[in-house]
Parts: C-alpha cells; sequence; structure tokens
C-alpha cells in the first residue's frame, strides 16, 4: 500500500505488532520475532517530489524456523536440517544470512542449544582452506576473536582442505570428511 506521510491524507497503514518501538532498520533489514520463530522481512521505498513524499512497504513472506535463538545483536537460526559444509554455507548465503560463528563463551553455549537427541554437531564459519590460515580465519579470512577447540584440534595435518565442526559438548573440531551430514545453523 502507498501511504502519504506529509499531508495526513490517505490510509492510515498497517498496526504494527504490540510493544515498544525498536531501533530503525535499514532497507533490506531482516525483523526476527523470537516468541514465535519467525523472520520477517521488510522493505521500504520513498519517493518525494517538491511537496508530498510517498513510502511503499512491502512485507516479504514470513519464514519459520524451528530453532531461533537471540545473542546480543545476533540471532541464530535453524530448520534443524542437516546437509554437507558447502550445503550448509550455500543454504545460508541463499537466506540472505551466513553460516554461524560463535564470537564469544555466551554464543557459543547459545548455539549448542541446536542440539537434541537427533542432532549432535553442527557447521561453524571458520575457512576450510588449509593454506589460508590453518583454521584461524573464517570464511572472509577474517580472523577468530573466539575459539574453542577440542583437545588436539584444530587438525592441521590435512593436506588441502577440513571443515569445522561444533560439538553437542560446545566444543570445536576439524574434519576432512566435509560432506558428512551436520546441522545448518545460520546467523544474522
Amino acid at each position: 500500500f502507498i501511504f502519504n506521510c506529509c499531508s495526513g491524507v490517505g490510509s492510515p497503514g498497517y498496526r504494527g505488532f504490540p510493544g515498544p518501538r525498536g531501533p530503525t532498520g535499514l532497507p533490506g533489514s531482516v525483523l526476527m520475532n523470537t516468541l514465535n520463530n519467525r523472520v520477517l522481512g521488510l522493505w521500504k521505498k520513498c519517493v518525494s517530489n517538491v511537496f508530498l513524499i510517498f513510502c511503499m512497504y512491502s512485507f516479504f513472506p514470513v519464514i519459520s524456523y524451528d530453532f531461533v535463538r537471540r545473542v546480543g545483536h545476533k540471532y541464530f537460526v535453524s530448520y534443524k536440517k542437516e546437509g554437507s559444509f558447502s550445503k550448509a554455507v550455500e543454504f545460508c548465503s541463499q537466506q540472505g544470512l551466513e553460516l554461524a560463528l560463535p564470537q564469544n563463551e555466551d554464543e557459543n553455549t547459545v548455539l549448542t542449544q541446536v542440539f537434541d537427541k537427533d542432532v549432535k554437531r553442527a557447521w561453524i564459519n571458520v575457512n576450510n582452506n588449509k593454506a589460508e590460515g590453518d583454521f584461524k580465519a573464517d570464511m572472509k579470512n577474517k580472523p577468530l576473536s573466539f575459539t574453542k577447540w577440542a583437545e588436539g584440534q584444530p587438525d592441521t595435518s590435512f593436506q588441502n582442505t577440513g571443515c569445522t565442526l561444533l560439538l553437542e559438548n560446545g566444543m570445536w573440531e576439524v574434519t576432512q570428511e566435509c560432506s558428512v551430514n551436520a546441522c545448518i545453523v545460520c546467523q544474522t
């Protein structure tokens, strides 16, 4: 719908969700509703002329996740589906997100909450190219600010690549078997 925000003429607009007003987001940003694990997309475009400003709002379909957790300004989301490392990276990218990577102990602990009797490990966003830092950087080659490697990890004896798993106990482990299934968890 179109809403004329300056002259007071036009439809009153969509009634928002109850609660205090949150921080102003940017066009294309993601809205999170953690009460029922839903993600809403909102896009806003404003056009102005000398006298009026018209704003058009579009709501994208609701995406419902099986797992949504917030730590600080970061959200971890998952359908609790499993896939290979490359499938995990591709899936998160298609959602406009990135593969999860805990930046501190709190985030690491919250991320382990995705585990249940069927889900015991999850892929995390550590660079899988050994030549690019021996597992000391993320997929964008930014140095890791937090790690929680299991004993003997990261295993840098691999020839070329290895992928990093978050285990049920919260420890990290590198595996050469990047095609094995592990939980896909994305972050905002």
